[in-house]
């Protein structure tokens, strides 16, 4: 932005080129419409005056003027405020319009030295503006004193180009302070901005100490003692069936235990640095994750687990991945839970612009047994249902011809 009038600020160079003029803001459309009304009138009135247009060496003095003003005024309009383009129509216009003035001293003429002086003091650099004013002031007066104005003309157009000077610089630093207003606001709603994002990540700090304080020692620990319990079993004499059934069930609960461990790590990283923990540890592509997946419920022995992939699998986003995963993890317990031993088909379908996941199993027969129904708090399906909406997705949970159905859409 180019330098404004300030009396405490040191005299500026000339502005670059390609620099616009800056008179803090654009000029309003009213204004530009009532100089448009003030050039019209000049044009209609100032032929009218004496000495006529054409009639002597003045009259022709004054159509020469009234043309150079009329071309220079066009040249200022189609400046699109470019600063060297303005400043030298606005020069040219000052010439003509004082020199206009001097020769048609009875007429609407000294409006266009007012228009100029008066956008001058508002658009340009104060040391601009004061040449132009003084260059308005000094053509007329030239032109008066040689054509014989009368004196009070030769005294009160000058003050009145002067006044008008003096009222664009106090139209100037009016706006001017408005738009320092305007930046210091701005500035203001940023350090807002900036100490929200600190607040939330110091609290992303502090959810990531807690998930590590609590969680992952509790996962370590558990972890820890299923090895040990694992390592127990494998000592004690006998070929008994249930005994093989109870070391494969610590060891699925161990390894249930290293993947949540590792999914918890992920989640730490995540809050710690703001992105996905992707880059410390590599995830796998979610197609094998959710097989992997179906494949652990599927060796408990009580439910059936079909999965089935269409399309072309490819790489998701972190967030989609863990949504879907979370989505068929919950899907899978609650059918263990709620209808234990029915056969489910997970279906995870890959398209161009989003990835879905089907989860299905029948009803079961009423009054059936159902030990595990009570585990749990009962918002599984509830926080999936936020989890997608956040990431952009929808998860639909319902029954529907005799199944229970767990269908989650989501973009990517």
């Amino acid at each position: 932005m180019l330098s404004t009038f300030s009396a405490r600020r040191a005299p500026r160079t000339c502005p670059p080129d390609d620099v616009r003029v800056t008179g803090p803001g654009q000029v309003p459309r009213a204004i530009e419409l009532i100089r448009t009304l003030v050039l019209v009138m000049v044009l209609v009135t100032v032929p009218f005056a004496t000495p006529h247009v054409g009639d002597g060496a003045q009259g022709i003095a004054i159509g020469v003027a009234l043309g150079v003003c009329v071309i220079a005024w066009i040249a200022w309009v189609r400046s699109e405020e470019r600063y060297p383009a303005v400043v030298v129509a606005l020069a040219v216009l000052a010439a003509a319009g004082g020199t206009l003035a001097g020769l048609s001293t009875f007429s609407t003429a000294v409006a266009i030295g007012c228009v100029v002086t008066s956008a001058a003091g508002s658009r340009l650099d104060f040391e601009v503006s004061a040449a132009l004013t003084l260059e308005t002031v000094a053509a007329f007066l030239i032109t008066g004193i040689a054509v014989g104005a009368p004196l009070g003309t030769l005294v009160g157009y000058p003050a009145a180009f002067l006044g008008l000077w003096a009222f664009g610089l106090t139209r100037r630093e009016y706006l001017l302070r408005a738009e320092q207003a305007e930046q210091a606001l701005e500035q203001a709603r940023r350090a807002h901005a900036a100490e929200t994002q600190a607040a939330a990540l110091a609290e992303r700090a502090r959810i990531a100490r807690e998930i590590h304080d609590v969680l992952a020692h509790s996962l370590a620990a558990v972890s820890v003692n299923l090895q040990a319990a694992e390592g127990l079993l494998g000592e004690l004499p006998g070929d008994r069936p249930e005994l093989a059934k109870a070391i494969e069930c610590v060891e699925r609960a161990g390894a249930f235990t290293r993947e949540g461990l590792a999914e918890a790590r992920r989640a730490i990283l995540a809050l710690r640095d703001g992105g996905d923990g992707v880059s410390a540890l590599a995830p796998r592509p979610l197609a094998e994750q959710l097989a992997d997946l179906a494949g652990q419920y599927r060796a408990d022995g009580d439910t059936p687990v079909e999965f089935t992939v269409t399309g072309d699998p490819r790489p998701v986003g972190a967030e989609v991945r863990l949504t879907v995963y979370r989505t068929a993890q919950e899907a899978l317990t609650n059918a263990r839970k709620h209808a234990p031993g029915q056969p489910v088909t997970v279906a995870l379908e890959f398209s161009p612009s989003q990835v879905t996941v089907d989860i299905r199993n029948p009803l079961p027969p009423a009054g059936a047994a159902r030990p595990l129904a009570g585990a749990g708090t009962g918002y599984g399906l509830v926080g999936l249902k936020e989890r997608a909406a956040l990431g952009g997705g929808s998860l639909i949970a319902r029954p529907t011809g005799g199944e229970w159905r767990v269908s989650l859409t989501m973009p990517a």
